[in-house]
């Protein structure tokens, strides 16, 4: 059976990126937009409207041009989300970057993505030119002082009017994020301006969930790079015509003190951050009461967390579900049913269908039945960036896309996660491919085979463990290999457990058992 949301289907309004968001601003021109949490600085939507029309002439006149890639390598600060709109205005592409990632890690990023400039802060400098030297980078623009590449505020510096570009609205690509899918190393998202603004439609027409409203002060601490952060945050945010709190990270007692100080409404959070909610002896010396709503997303919460976060806190907890590939959003969870459900994933959103396959017949499954969650809607991406195999395997002929999510739908339609056929392991909701460690592995000296997958862990979702064959007479610790590891990844990939194995379970074709390894690691604990 095919499950589809409760309320109709929205209107597609055949808008940019751009137009959505800061099209027409006249109600409330004078609002705040943005506050910088690490300076209290304030922009109001006419004055960013200002701004991003003149960064766009700026990059217009650097050259940067429709179908362009661009490379964001920065923390959340306030230039993100201009750059961002800019870019979207001028028709080209940004391609949003981890800014824990090494400089190999970018690198490859931006050979793959064909970027044409790279923007990032001082305290990245370093690592952006050694990662743009083995690239196409032609310029690198820098956010805040800096005398030795060009100043950011440079190309704010131009007076003219912007050529707009003849947009095709449904098939230019917007945005390129990176994912690893349901497998394999991380692949370029190709998403259009349909998909972005057709998925916050959606959104705003799940009118049984409270989300962000024109009156809200939403935090603005996950990462923009990550879709959750760009899309559910910063872009939605400010499509409502709402107050967007920019944090440059994530600090327990700054959080907390700066949902106090600025009496924060909506907090789009992930699990660990709920988990601390919970747990933390800190949260009691702050005053949380501004709080009406707190989201979670990208990582899956468990049910007694939510309970326990939402009592302490004295505000709902929802989750929601989604994926990068999806733009992000596919369900909510109604916030107009108290505590009700908490642990579910919610309902799909308007314009949404989903399906729940058995993945070994292939055959469409009931209510109640654990199979693969497929969905099918406007807000699936393009494809993967010159990936078109990945592209076909992830999404079919029909148009369903196979998210390697186990799960099933109760008798009310709402939906539960259970499992992952993917292989990707979730570290505080970030993603974490085990090929890409594996192949790291094995660059080591020592080893002569390895396998990764994840164990579970309360406060991270899930940990990287690594099982590790060493070559013979060779000699290694634990804490060597993990080192290894940490010195050549972003932190959130860095190997956390380390079993030493005689050989790694594999097909008849040489593939890695991986579930293998996972039943047993979950019989011993």
């Amino acid at each position: 059976m095919i499950f589809t949301s409760p309320h109709p289907n929205v209107t597609d309004p055949k808008q940019s990126v751009y137009q959505y968001v800061l099209g027409d601003i006249s109600g409330f021109a004078e609002k705040t937009a943005i506050i910088n949490s690490t300076n209290d600085e304030r922009i109001s939507y006419a004055e960013l409207k200002t701004l991003v029309e003149k960064l766009a002439f700026g990059l217009q006149e650097k050259g940067l041009k429709k179908g362009d890639v661009i490379a964001i390598y920065s923390p959340n600060v306030p230039e993100y989300v201009m750059l961002f709109l800019a870019v979207a205005k001028l028709g080209a592409i940004c391609t949003t970057a981890n800014p824990l990632y090494t400089a190999n890690e970018l690198s490859k990023q931006l050979q793959d993505s064909n970027a044409k400039f790279l923007v990032t802060v001082p305290n990245f400098l370093e690592k952006a030119k050694e990662a743009a030297n083995s690239s196409n980078i032609e310029e690198i623009f820098v956010i805040g002082s800096n005398d030795v590449e060009t100043p950011f505020d440079n190309l704010l510096a131009l007076e003219g009017k912007v050529v707009d570009p003849s947009l095709d609205y449904e098939n230019d690509v917007c945005v390129l994020p990176y994912s690893s899918g349901t497998t394999g190393l991380p692949k370029g998202v190709m998403l259009t301006h349909k998909n972005l603004v057709i998925n916050m439609c959606q959104t705003r027409g799940m009118s049984s969930f409270n989300s962000i409203d024109h009156d809200d002060t939403v935090l603005g601490v996950l990462p923009f790079f990550h879709i959750y952060g760009m899309v559910v945050i910063m872009l939605y945010t400010l499509s409502r015509g709402a107050t967007l709190l920019v944090m440059p990270k994530f600090d327990m007692e700054n959080f907390l003190s700066s949902v106090t100080k600025y009496k924060v409404t909506k907090a789009p959070l992930v699990p660990p951050i709920i988990l601390g909610l919970a747990k933390h002896p800190l949260v009691d010396s702050f005053d949380l009461s501004s709080l009406k709503l707190i989201m979670s997303g990208a990582a899956p919460l468990a049910e007694s967390t939510a309970k326990e976060a939402a009592d302490r806190v004295g505000c709902q907890i929802a989750q929601g579900y989604g994926m990068t590939e999806a733009s992000p959003v596919t369900h909510l969870m109604p916030t107009n049913l108290g505590a009700h459900k908490v642990g579910s994933l919610g309902l799909p959103i308007p314009n949404t269908e989903v399906i729940i396959v058995d993945p070994e017949t292939g055959n469409r499954l009931g209510k109640n039945q654990n199979g693969e969650i497929w969905i099918r809607g406007p807000q699936i991406m393009k494809g993967y960036l010159n990936r078109s195999d990945a592209t076909a395997e992830s999404i079919d002929e029909e148009g369903w896309y196979h998210t390697g999510d186990i799960g099933y739908a109760d008798e009310e339609g709402f939906f539960y996660a259970v499992d992952r056929m993917k292989e990707l392991i979730k570290y505080k909701g970030m993603q974490v491919a085990p090929a890409e460690l594996e192949a790291l592995l094995l660059t080591h000296q020592s080893v002569v085979d390895a396998a990764v997958i994840p164990v579970q862990d309360e406060e991270a979702g899930e940990l990287p463990k690594g099982f590790i064959v060493l070559r013979d007479g060779r000699v290694e610790s634990a804490e060597s290999i993990m080192q290894f590891v940490a010195e050549r990844v972003a932190p959130h990939k860095k190997i956390r457990i380390v079993e030493f194995v005689n050989q790694i379970p594999k097909s008849a074709s040489g593939k890695i058992l991986r579930r293998l390894l996972i039943e047993q690691e979950r019989s011993k604990a």
